[in-house]
C-alpha cells in the first residue's frame, strides 16, 4: 500500500478500503432481466457490431468527442485526480481492461452519462461532482462503468440520434410517428438499463447506504440533515400503491418521455436487489463469466424477462397492475368495479401499523 492510502497494482492506484473484486464478471450478472434479454439477443445477431459501426458515420459521435475534448476537463492523474482514482478502481473491480475516457463538464444540473459507439466515454457534470461525497460518487462512477461493460453506450448514442431525427422529420406524414415509436421502445429499454447500472454501481461501491444517499441527493439536493433514507423509500411505496386508475394512467404518461426511472423507484429497486440472493451470490464469487456470454440462451433470457415482468405485475400494488393481475388470474369483480367508478379501482388504504404509520428512523449521517 502506498503512503497516500492507495494500493499499487502496476500502473493502477486503487483505494485502500478493501472491497471485493470480480475477475471476468459478465454484465449478465447484474443486468435487469428485461435489459439482459435484449442484450443477449443483439449479441447473437450476426453482423450486429458491423452495422452499428457503419452507422457511426451518420451519428454525431465524433462531434461529441471533439466537443468534450475542447470544452470540458478530461479526468486524469493531473486533473480531478480523485475521480481518476475512482475510475481506475471501478474498472479494476469490474475487471474492465480498457479504461474509458472521462470528462467533467460545466453544468449545474447533476448528471452523468456514458455514450459512444466505437469506444465509450463517460461524462459527469460539475453539479454532480459538487453534490456527492466520495462514497456516493464512487457508486456513480461504478454505475457509468457498468454501462460501458454492458455496451449500453451504443444504444444511448442511437437514442440521442433518433431523438434528434424525430425533430427533423416531424413534417413528414407518419415519419415522426414511426421514429417516436422506436424512441419510446428504446427509452423503456434504457430505463431498465439504468436499473442494471445502479446494480453495477453497488458492486463497485459495496455500500448500499451510500448508493441510497446519492439517489436521494439527486432528488432533493445536498440537505442530508433534512432527509431520511427510510422515509424516501416510503415515498416509493406510496407511489406504487396510491391512487386509482387515473393515477395509474398518469404514471405511465409521466414516465414515457423519460430515459431514467423515477429516483424513488430506483432506490427501492436497488434496495430490493441488495437484499436478494443474486447479489449475495455475486459477493460470494459465484457469477457468470464473460467466457460464457457466447453460449447464453436467447430463449432463457426472454423467459426470465417475461417472468420478471409477470412478477412485477403480480406483486405491484398499483391499481392498474392489480386489475391486470386479477383479470389474468380470473379473479376480481370487474363489473362491480366499473359500476363504482374510479373508486372501484382505488388501492386499499395501508393496514394499521403498516409502512405509512411506521416511525421514521434517525436521519442519515453524512
Amino acid at each position: 500500500m502506498s503512503d497516500d492510502g492507495h494500493q499499487e497494482t502496476g500502473r493502477e492506484r486503487v483505494p485502500g478500503r478493501q472491497r471485493r473484486r470480480f475477475p471476468e464478471i459478465s454484465s449478465r450478472a447484474y443486468e435487469h432481466p428485461a435489459d439482459r434479454s435484449a442484450l443477449v439477443a443483439l449479441r447473437k445477431l450476426s453482423g450486429f457490431d458491423t452495422v452499428f459501426k457503419a452507422l457511426s458515420g451518420l451519428l454525431p459521435e465524433r462531434s461529441l468527442r471533439l466537443l468534450f475534448l475542447s470544452d470540458s476537463v478530461r479526468v486524469s492523474g493531473r486533473q480531478f485526480s480523485h475521480l481518476h482514482d475512482m475510475l481506475l478502481d471501478a474498472c479494476y473491480i469490474l475487471d474492465l481492461e480498457k479504461v474509458p475516457p472521462m470528462y467533467v463538464t460545466q453544468d449545474p444540473q447533476p448528471n452523468a452519462m456514458c455514450i459512444g459507439l466505437d469506444e465509450p466515454i463517460i461524462v459527469v457534470t460539475t453539479g454532480l461532482v459538487e453534490l456527492l461525497d466520495e462514497e456516493e460518487m464512487r457508486a456513480v462512477v461504478g454505475h457509468e462503468v457498468g454501462h460501458a461493460l454492458s455496451g449500453h453506450s451504443v444504444y444511448r448514442t442511437v437514442l440521442l440520434f433518433l431523438t434528434t431525427l424525430a425533430l427533423r422529420v416531424a413534417w413528414i406524414p407518419l415519419g415522426n410517428l414511426a421514429v417516436m415509436a422506436l424512441v419510446t421502445a428504446l427509452r423503456e429499454w434504457f430505463r431498465k438499463s439504468e436499473l442494471s447500472a445502479d446494480r453495477a454501481g453497488l458492486l463497485v461501491g459495496q455500500d448500499v447506504r451510500a448508493s441510497m444517499r446519492g439517489l436521494m441527493k439527486i432528488a432533493g439536493g445536498n440537505h442530508l440533515h433534512e432527509m431520511n433514507v427510510d422515509a424516501f423509500l416510503e415515498q416509493a411505496e406510496e407511489y406504487d400503491s396510491g391512487g386509482d386508475l387515473r393515477d395509474s394512467v398518469l404514471k405511465i404518461l409521466n414516465v414515457l418521455p423519460r430515459s431514467h426511472p423515477f429516483t424513488t423507484v430506483r432506490a427501492a429497486e436497488l434496495k430490493k436487489w441488495a437484499g436478494s440472493r443474486d447479489y449475495q451470490r455475486i459477493m460470494d464469487g459465484h457469477y457468470p463469466r464473460r467466457g460464457g456470454d457466447k453460449d447464453a440462451s436467447v430463449g432463457d433470457s426472454f423467459r426470465e424477462s417475461a417472468s420478471s415482468y409477470a412478477s412485477d405485475v403480480k406483486t405491484s400494488k398499483d391499481p392498474l397492475m392489480r386489475l391486470v393481475s386479477d383479470l389474468a388470474g380470473g379473479a376480481g369483480d370487474l363489473g362491480g368495479r366499473v359500476r363504482r367508478g374510479f373508486d372501484g379501482f382505488r388501492s386499499p388504504p395501508p393496514a394499521e401499523g403498516g409502512a405509512a404509520d411506521a416511525p421514521q428512523g434517525d436521519p442519515d449521517p453524512e
